[in-house]
C-alpha cells in the first residue's frame, strides 16, 4: 500500500526527487573524501612535519565541507517541497472522496477514523517521504563508498565488516519484526482516543445534567491507558533497539582499534590511514543505523497508508453518472419554481439488513403543493426525505423530479435544485451572512434579510449589534436551538430551489413562530414543491396532502380532515396530541 500511495502522489516530483538523487550523490562524494585528506594531512603533514602540506589538504577539506553544505541544504529544500507537496495532494483527495460518501459509508469508518486517517496517517506518510530522500537516499550510497573506501585503505582489516554488518541486520530484524504488530494496533488506539474526546466535547452539556464526569472520565482514562501501553511498549523496544546499535558500532571501533594497532605494529598500515579506516567503518554503520531510523518508522507508515488507501478504494454507492441527464426548466405557472416528485415501489434498506425500511412508497407530490410525513418514531420518515436529495438510494423501485430519476442526474444539478433542512441544524463558523451564502454565494444582503423574514429570524438577527456579520461558533452553539433551526430554513430559502425538504425542522418552535413560518413559507419558496417532515400534528394539518408512515409502510394520504375519517393510525397520532375537539 505504501509503495502503491508513493507512487501516485510523487509522480509530479519525480524531477525534483532526481535531482535530490543526484545532490546525495555528491554529498556523500564530499563525506567520503574528507577522511582521505585528513589521512593524507597525518600521514604527509603532521609526521613529517610538512606545514604547507597541511595548509593545502585543510583548505581542500574545507572547500569540500562548503559544498558539502549547500549541496545538503537544496536536498533538503527539494525534499521538504516534495513531502509536504504528498501531504497536501493526500490530504485533498481524502477530504473531496469522503466529501461524495453516503451516510452509510461515512458511519462505516466513523468520524473520528476519518479524521486520524486525513491528519495523522498523512502525517506518518510525509515523514517517511521526508525521511527516505534527505537521509536514507544517502544511507546506500554511503554503505557502498564507504565500504570500497575501506577496501583501499586496508583490505584484511575490512573482513570487520563480515561480522559486523549481519550481526547489525539481526539484531534490527528481530526488533523490527516486533514493532510492526505494535504500529497496527497504536492507530487503532489513537482513532478510540478521538472517538471518545469528539464524544466529551459534544455531549458535555449530557455529561453535566446527567453529573457523569466521574464515569466519562473513566472512559477517557481506559482509552487512554490503552493508548499509552502500545506506546511504552514501542518505547521498549526502542529503548532496546538503540544501545544495542550503538553497543556494535563502539564495538566496531575497539575491534578496529585494536587490529589496526597491531598492523601499524607490524609497519603494514599507516596512522593516518587507520583514522581514516575508522572513519569509513563508522560511516558504513551511521549508514546502516540511517537505515534502522527510517525502518522504525516504515511499519507505522505501511499501516498508515493501507488506511489511507482503504477509504479511497471505497467506490461511493451516489455518484454522477457517465452521461447524467438534465432537469428540464419549472413546469409551473409564471415566476414559480415548483418540480413533480414522484416515487414509484420505492423501497429501502439500508446494507445488510435484513428487514426494510421503507417498502412498496408510492406518493405523487405535484409543482407547488406542500405534503407531508408524520408517523411514529422509527416509521421511515426521515429515510424517506433523505432519497429526494438522493443521500440514500433507493433498494427497489425510483426517485423522479420532472419525470428524471434522480439517479440519472449529477447530484450537484439534483441538490442545486433540491433544498433540504436537517433534523440536526448545522451552522458552521463564520458570521451570520457567510452561514446564509452557504445557500447561495451570490445571494445579496436585501435576499438574505428576505429569507430571514420568512425563516421568522430577521427579529433577533436585527437586535444583534453587528446584525448579518454576528460571529457564529463552530455547530452555531451561541444560538439557542430555536435561532439555529431559523437560521438553518433562512439558509435553504436563499437557495432559491425547486423542492424543499423540512425534516423536523419546525420541532423546536413555539407554535405561534411555527404557524406563522409554515404561513408564509408558499411565498418565500416561490411556489416551490414543499415537503415536510415532522411529529407535530400543527406542523402537518394544514397540507395539501398527507403522507402517514407505519413501520416503513404508507397506511395513509389525504388532508387532515380526510385522514381523521379513514386512517387510525393518524387519529391516534392527532388525539395523543390533541383533543377532538381541536382536531375537527
Amino acid at each position: 500500500m505504501l509503495l502503491k500511495t508513493l507512487r501516485h502522489y510523487l509522480k509530479p516530483y519525480a524531477g525534483s526527487l532526481a535531482i535530490v538523487f543526484l545532490l546525495k550523490i555528491i554529498e556523500t562524494i564530499a563525506v567520503l573524501s574528507l577522511p582521505t585528506l585528513n589521512a593524507d594531512i597525518i600521514n604527509d603533514g603532521v609526521v613529517t612535519g610538512d606545514t604547507d602540506k597541511i595548509w593545502s589538504l585543510g583548505g581542500q577539506m574545507l572547500a569540500i565541507t562548503v559544498v558539502q553544505g549547500v549541496v545538503a541544504v537544496i536536498g533538503t529544500y527539494l525534499s521538504s517541497r516534495a513531502a509536504m507537496g504528498l501531504g497536501r495532494a493526500m490530504r485533498k483527495d481524502i477530504f473531496n472522496h469522503v466529501q461524495r460518501f453516503n451516510l452509510e459509508e461515512v458511519s462505516r469508518f466513523g468520524a473520528p477514523s476519518l479524521i486520524t486517517r486525513s491528519t495523522n496517517d498523512i502525517q506518518q506518510v510525509q515523514m517517511v517521504v521526508f525521511m527516505a530522500s534527505t537521509m536514507m537516499l544517502m544511507a546506500p550510497i554511503m554503505l557502498v563508498g564507504g565500504t570500497v573506501m575501506a577496501l583501499r585503505v586496508d583490505v584484511p582489516l575490512s573482513a570487520l565488516l563480515l561480522v559486523l554488518i549481519p550481526l547489525l541486520l539481526v539484531v534490527v530484524g528481530v526488533l523490527m519484526s516486533r514493532l510492526l504488530p505494535h504500529f497496527q494496533v497504536m492507530q487503532s488506539r489513537i482513532d478510540r482516543v478521538n472517538l471518545v474526546m469528539r464524544e466529551q466535547i459534544q455531549g458535555v452539556r449530557v455529561i453535566r445534567a446527567f453529573v457523569r464526569q466521574k464515569e466519562r472520565g473513566q472512559v477517557f482514562t481506559e482509552a487512554n491507558d490503552s493508548l499509552t501501553r502500545t506506546s511504552m511498549s514501542i518505547g521498549r523496544l526502542f529503548a532496546i533497539l538503540m544501545p544495542s546499535v550503538t553497543v556494535i558500532m563502539n564495538l566496531a571501533s575497539i575491534g578496529v582499534m585494536w587490529f589496526g594497532g597491531l598492523r601499524i605494529n607490524d609497519g603494514q598500515m599507516e596512522v593516518g590511514d587507520l583514522t581514516a579506516f575508522l572513519n569509513y567503518i563508522m560511516q558504513i554503520l551511521f549508514s546502516v543505523m540511517i537505515a534502522v531510523m527510517l525502518v522504525t518508522i516504515l511499519p507505522r507508515a505501511q499501516v498508515a497508508a493501507g488506511r489511507f488507501q482503504e477509504v479511497m478504494a471505497v467506490d461511493p454507492a451516489i455518484k454522477a453518472p457517465a452521461e447524467p441527464a438534465h432537469l428540464p426548466a419549472p413546469g409551473g405557472a409564471a415566476g414559480t419554481r415548483g418540480r413533480r416528485v414522484k416515487l414509484d415501489n420505492v423501497t429501502f434498506r439500508y446494507p445488510g439488513a435484513d428487514s426494510r425500511v421503507l417498502a412498496d412508497i408510492n406518493i405523487d407530490m405535484a409543482p407547488g403543493t406542500t405534503t407531508a410525513f408524520i408517523g411514529s418514531t422509527g416509521s421511515g420518515k426521515t429515510t424517506l426525505a433523505n432519497l429526494l436529495p438522493r443521500l440514500l438510494d433507493v433498494t427497489e423501485g425510483s426517485v423522479s423530479v420532472d419525470g428524471v430519476d434522480v439517479r440519472d442526474l449529477d447530484p450537484h444539478e439534483l441538490r442545486e435544485n433540491v433544498a433540504t433542512v436537517p433534523q440536526k441544524a448545522y451552522l458552521f463558523s463564520g458570521t451570520i451572512r457567510s452561514t446564509l451564502q452557504h445557500g447561495r454565494q451570490d445571494a445579496t444582503d436585501a435576499e438574505l434579510w428576505q429569507a430571514l423574514e420568512a425563516a421568522q429570524a430577521a427579529g433577533f438577527v436585527q437586535a444583534l449589534d453587528d446584525g448579518l456579520d454576528h460571529e457564529v461558533d463552530q455547530g452555531g452553539v451561541n444560538f439557542s436551538g430555536g435561532q439555529r433551526q431559523r437560521l438553518a430554513i433562512a439558509r435553504a430559502l436563499v437557495r432559491r430551489a425547486g423542492v424543499y425538504v423540512f425534516d423536523d425542522s419546525f420541532s423546536a418552535l413555539d407554535y405561534a413562530t411555527d404557524a406563522r413560518l409554515r404561513a408564509g413559507l408558499p411565498q418565500a419558496t416561490g411556489g416551490a414543491t414543499i415537503v415536510v417532515v415532522a411529529q407535530r400534528v400543527a406542523s402537518v394539518r394544514n397540507a395539501d396532502q398527507i403522507v402517514v408512515l407505519d413501520e416503513g409502510h404508507v397506511v395513509g394520504i389525504g388532508t387532515h380532515n380526510e385522514l381523521m375519517d379513514t386512517c387510525p393510525t393518524y387519529a391516534e397520532i392527532v388525539l395523543s396530541q390533541i383533543s377532538a375537539e381541536e382536531a375537527a
